[in-house]
């Protein structure tokens, strides 16, 4: 039974969450007596689901004070007046805010000069670069969850502007092989399903990359009985692809036989106008990777009319006569279809444990500026905490074991 009574409608959903959360509130519990974060101001940009407020509840436990923003299309209001309730917590976020408002919000929160910031999407981190470089010199760690948020880092690495260091979590194995895997895809095509309410059993979808969260969705979808079409720009995702049995192709030739298309590579406009073009009438598409992995703009141009034929559906009627259905606008469908609350509790459970130990460990260890890959005894202490959480006890090596590892004479 939780020890947290529910008092409002944000509390029960975080109440929810956090009985599914087990590693997050062990954490919570040390981090209460160890204090980590004290004197720290922390940022945290992410959706503003009742898992991300789980995941601020343990920063604030460990004696940060949090500022959070979030994303659009994917901010839970109840769990936003919940949090903002705690002293020392602060909101830059609303439910229902419009694009155009949350640069000056991201700024407002930056200018509070945060010490660190835990991110989605490389959003804050890019953008305190970018807008506020005298803040970006003083910041003392990062960390980031997202595959798109690591191709930034990457890029900003390449050219050496990081001011400060910052945790890849997202290349962790307990990132890759549960929340990319097993977390996106359960929540994508549970946000299709809830957003069409039609039937995948039979149809034809079309995955847009083959990367953890494209392998796990292909690999679900199929066994749901879909008949799975995978596109792929690297030769050995594609490959892997093929030898895992989906069909694999160019969406130039997947665009006329899927009936659905997830679009999941975390890059821009992999389904695009020539695709459109091609696709046959009342296909649906949506991403599960990044708000520009469709040309949303070329389908807006391309057609004679819009409607909406139920909530999370816009319809873009073309001047042949065929319709597109295009789910939650192009965000993330597990994130901003109707009533979707984001990847299982379970699987960010182990993402925002790990996102805290990593911060924790960059804050006690210090770093120069610079992309880093997490310790890989860090995460394995995360695993190691799920299993215990489970009742499940692992095998222990051996030292007999640990001598032939290390002997390269063996015979």
């Amino acid at each position: 039974m939780s020890t947290h009574p529910p008092q409002s409608r944000g509390e029960k959903a975080l109440a929810w969450v956090r009985d599914h959360s087990p590693v997050l509130e062990s954490y919570r519990g040390d981090y209460a007596e160890s204090r980590p974060f004290a004197g720290e101001t922390v940022a945290v940009s992410a959706p503003l689901t009742p898992h991300t407020g789980v995941f601020i509840e343990t920063l604030h436990a460990g004696g940060a004070e949090v500022l959070f923003c979030g994303e659009p299309d994917t901010n839970h209001g109840p769990v936003i007046e919940e949090l903002a309730e705690l002293d020392g917590v602060e909101a830059f976020v609303e439910e229902g805010m419009e694009l155009d408002e949350y640069g000056p919000a991201q700024d407002a929160l930056l200018e509070r000069e945060p010490d660190v910031i835990f991110d989605d999407g490389c959003a804050l981190i890019a953008r305190v670069h970018d807008e506020h470089p005298e803040i970006a010199a003083n910041v003392r760690a990062g960390c980031e969850q997202t595959t798109a948020g690591i191709t930034r880092l990457e890029a900003m690495d390449r050219e050496g502007v990081l001011e400060f260091p910052v945790y890849g979590v997202n290349d962790t194995p307990m990132k890759h092989y549960f929340d990319n895997v097993h977390g996106t895809s359960e929540s994508t095509i549970t946000g299709l399903l809830m957003t069409t309410n039609t039937m995948i059993s039979g149809e034809t979808v079309v995955v847009a990359g083959y990367g953890y969260c494209g392998r796990g969705l292909a690999r679900k979808l199929r066994g749901m009985g879909a008949q799975t079409i995978v596109t792929e720009a690297d030769p050995r995702k594609a490959l892997e692809a093929h030898m895992d049995g989906h069909r694999v192709m160019s969406m130039a030739e997947a665009a006329p036989e899927g009936d659905y298309f997830v679009a999941v590579t975390g890059s821009q406009h992999v389904i695009r106008e020539e695709h459109f073009e091609a696709m046959a009438d009342g296909a649906i598409v949506a991403s599960a990777g990044t708000a520009s992995e469709i040309d949303v703009g070329a389908l807006e141009a391309m057609a004679a009319r819009e409607s909406e034929p139920k909530e999370g559906v816009t319809r873009y009627h073309l001047d042949d006569g065929r319709h597109i259905n295009l789910l939650t606008d192009g965000y993330v469908v597990n994130l901003a279809a109707p009533g979707a609350a984001g990847n299982p509790s379970e699987v960010m459970d182990l993402t925002f444990a790990t996102m805290s130990v990593a911060a924790d460990d960059l804050l006690e260890r210090g770093r120069e500026p610079g992309l880093y890959a997490l310790p890989d005894e860090l995460d394995r202490a995360v695993a190691e905490r799920k299993l215990e959480t489970l009742g499940i006890e692992a095998e222990k090596i051996t030292e007999n074991q640990e001598a032939y590892a290390d002997d390269w004479r063996r015979k």
